[in-house]
């Protein structure tokens, strides 16, 4: 792509035209029916944010024990795809584009959740408690995960690419970042697998790597993305040798001619980041770590992220709270402050779709949302 700093100007991703430089990131907030399909909420939020550039779905799994919490979108099966259907449809008669993220969670999941047991690289137990709908419990003990297992789970991405190319997805974000499945088996302490799959970072990357390939080849590899979050401490994951553990995983990957490797917190003063963008020769899609969200800081953030070298510049929180958040920005008005933590997880319209566009005056919360159970600790 043209290096640019104007985060307005149009862009380009592979086959598809942006409008902008925006990309709206994953974004979990808990508002699909308990087996996984999206909600008639769900297609209204996708469309009021249809003006950014790429949006890129909330992280949905692709079998079963692969749910991390309560009301968490999936892509392995026919309602799944139908309801996904609805949401595209309507993003793109806004004139959106849509990319799915697939979402793993491995040990950051719980029986109470799925009737499972967790499975993960290694039987690490996640330090922490996790949600699950009878609120916070303390996490179990992950099932490691058997030659078998890696190989079934392998397809399962596969077929939800499939899934969502089908549900009308110009593609898919696979996630190997924020401690989930593919987190765990790079990092060292949740993987302490002394097979083809553990040990060396070279090793340690070989499952990531193989989720991606067999993606790319169900689907086209320029309608596949991948995210990572280097020297990320989320959900309990530890890399004791960040710089060659991504060496040896962008070594693999980018013969692939993949659509875009996706960096999350990718602050760009940081030795990693440069070292990754200069190793990295396609679409880098950098994720700024945001401290402020007024209209300024967005701007000046985008602004320095494009200049560091990132292609697209992926939004997370100033999207939640603007749905007009490109028409704001192209204006220079103030940005809506996010609603309280409480209200992103909680289901229902409050916090999710009752952000007022400009000229819309503000809603109030309905007090049946006052009752609910404190959320799941995602971003």
């Amino acid at each position: 792509m043209t290096q640019t700093t104007d985060f307005l100007a149009p862009a380009r991703l592979g086959r598809l035209a942006l409008p902008n430089h925006l990309v709206m990131a994953p974004l979990t907030r808990n508002r699909a029916e308990s087996d996984g399909t999206p909600t008639p909420l769900m297609v209204t939020h996708y469309a009021q944010r249809a003006s950014a550039g790429l949006i890129i779905a909330e992280g949905s799994t692709p079998n079963p024990v692969g749910q991390t919490y309560p009301d968490i979108t999936a892509i392995h099966t026919d309602r799944h795809t139908a309801g996904w259907r609805q949401v595209t449809d309507a993003v793109r008669a806004a004139g959106g584009r849509m990319f799915l993220q697939l979402q793993h969670g491995g040990r950051v999941s719980h029986p109470a959740t799925t009737g499972l047991t967790p499975v993960a690289p290694s039987p690490v137990p996640l330090p922490e408690t996790i949600f699950t709908p009878g609120g916070h419990r303390t996490a179990v003990e992950p099932r490691g995960m058997t030659a078998d297992d890696i190989r079934a789970t392998i397809a399962d991405f596969a077929a939800a690419a499939r899934r969502a190319v089908d549900a009308g997805f110009e593609g898919v974000e696979v996630h190997s970042a924020n401690g989930m499945l593919l987190h765990q088996f790079l990092a060292d302490n949740t993987n302490r697998r002394t097979d083809a799959y553990g040990g060396s970072a070279e090793r340690r990357t070989r499952f990531a790597a193989e989720v991606t390939e067999a993606v790319a080849d169900a689907i086209g590899a320029d309608r596949v993305g991948i995210r990572i979050s280097p020297a990320s401490t989320v959900n309990g994951v530890l890399e004791d040798d960040t710089d060659g553990l991504y060496a040896a995983l962008l070594a693999r990957l980018k013969g692939l001619d993949l659509a875009y490797l996706h960096l999350v917190r990718s602050a760009p003063d940081t030795g990693w980041y440069r070292r990754i963008r200069a190793d990295w020769p396609g679409v880098l899609i950098g994720n700024p770590d945001l401290t402020d969200l007024s209209t300024e800081g967005v701007t000046r953030a985008a602004r320095e992220m494009l200049a560091a070298g990132a292609d697209l510049v992926a939004l997370g929180r100033p999207f939640l709270a603007n749905p007009d958040l490109v028409e704001r920005l192209r204006l220079g008005a103030p940005l809506n402050p996010v609603r309280d933590r409480y209200f992103m997880y909680v289901g229902g319209v409050d916090g999710y779709n009752d952000y007022p566009a400009l000229g819309e005056l503000p809603a109030q919360p309905s007090s049946d949302s006052m009752v609910a159970l404190d959320g799941p600790r995602v971003a």
